[in-house]
């Protein structure tokens, strides 16, 4: 929902945490979830490791809404649902969590959340759906070979947001 937005971004910044550069991470050098090469593609020129360090909630903000919650039409998921679908849109992409959301509720998978999408959406109750989506979060991440380096954080985060989504819900 609408509202929502500003506490879905608090959400997901607290488990996208400030400066990292993993060697295990393909995402390679990231702040605040941003990678490298999203703030490149977003800000329009190179970035170096002292402009990636010096990212801000205030500056990354405008990219997270346009590219993930617009995406996943953030405004017009139920309240608890939009948490969860965005929280996946910026760990693993707006498509899959916009296919994640599709096989939920059953239509046909496009990973492009349409009317058909919507409506279904909307005739399922929202713990429901917000479960069924998690399950598949957490079967997604099981599937990583990065799991074993990677998983234990996200399990956590997605504990955390089932938990803040049925209580949004």
């Amino acid at each position: 929902m609408k509202h929502n937005w500003e506490e879905a971004l608090k959400h997901i910044l607290k488990y996208e945490g400030g400066y990292v550069n993993h060697p295990a991470d393909p995402g390679g050098m990231t702040n605040l979830g941003v990678t490298k090469r999203v703030w490149e593609d977003w800000s329009g020129g190179a970035a170096t490791e002292a402009d990636m360090r010096s990212l801000t909630p205030e500056m990354v903000a405008p990219l997270y809404k346009k590219r993930y919650w617009d995406v996943v039409r953030g405004d017009e998921l139920p309240s608890g649902v939009d948490l969860c679908v965005v929280d996946c849109a910026v760990n693993a992409g707006p498509g899959r969590a916009a296919q994640f959301l599709q096989q939920a509720v059953g239509v046909p998978v496009d990973g492009q959340i349409g009317p058909k999408t919507l409506a279904a959406v909307t005739d399922m109750p929202a713990d429901e759906l917000i479960e069924k989506f998690c399950d598949l979060r957490e079967a997604h991440y099981k599937s990583l070979p990065t799991f074993a380096t990677f998983g234990k954080g996200w399990m956590r985060r997605l504990d955390s947001v089932e938990a803040e989504s049925k209580h949004l819900a």
